[in-house]
C-alpha cells in the first residue's frame, strides 16, 4: 500500500481487525520512510449489480439512491440515522444475498417497502406513494387499510 504522505510503495501493517459494518477489514498501517500511520479499509470486490429499470434501460446499482429514497420518506419522522442506515445496510444485503448479476428495480422497490414497513407506517406509505405511483385518494386509502388490517 502506497503511504498517502510520503508516496513510499512500502508499508507495513501494525494491527488488523473486522472493522465495524463487518464486512470489511481495518488495517492500521505504518510507513518507514517518513513514519506515519494511517488506515486503509480492505474490503471484497463483488461484481457490479446491474439494475434494470422500468423502460428496460440497465444501469450500475447505487446504494446512495436506495438512501436516497429512504431518507425522503424517513423526513421529520422518528425515526434514529442508526435504524435507516441498518434498514439500508438490510435492503442491500437482500439484494447481493440473491447472487445474480441484475435485478429488477421493482425487485429493489418492493424490498424496501417491507422493511419500511417494519421500520415506520408512515414512511413506508410515502415510500410507497412514490414507488407505485398513486394516481388518487383511492389508491391511497386502499394502501393505507392494508397497513392498518
Amino acid at each position: 500500500m502506497k503511504c498517502p504522505y510520503c508516496s513510499n510503495p512500502d508499508t507495513r501493517v501494525i494491527d488488523s481487525r473486522p472493522a465495524e459494518d463487518g464486512s470489511s477489514i481495518r488495517r492500521r498501517r505504518s510507513c518507514d520512510v517518513c513514519g506515519k500511520r494511517f488506515t486503509t479499509y480492505e474490503k471484497v470486490e463483488t461484481i457490479p449489480l446491474i439494475i434494470i429499470k422500468k423502460d428496460n434501460n440497465r444501469e450500475q446499482y447505487e446504494r446512495a439512491k436506495i438512501e436516497g429514497g429512504i431518507l425522503r420518506a424517513c423526513y421529520k419522522r422518528p425515526v434514529s440515522a442508526e435504524s435507516i442506515k441498518a434498514t439500508i445496510d438490510e435492503v442491500e444485503k437482500e439484494i447481493f444475498s440473491r447472487e445474480e448479476k441484475e435485478i429488477f428495480s421493482s425487485e429493489i422497490g418492493e424490498i424496501v417497502m417491507d422493511k419500511l414497513k417494519d421500520l415506520d407506517a408512515v414512511a413506508y406509505v410515502r415510500f410507497a406513494s412514490v414507488y407505485r405511483e398513486f394516481k388518487d385518494v383511492k389508491t391511497f386509502m386502499a394502501e393505507i387499510k392494508k397497513i392498518l388490517e
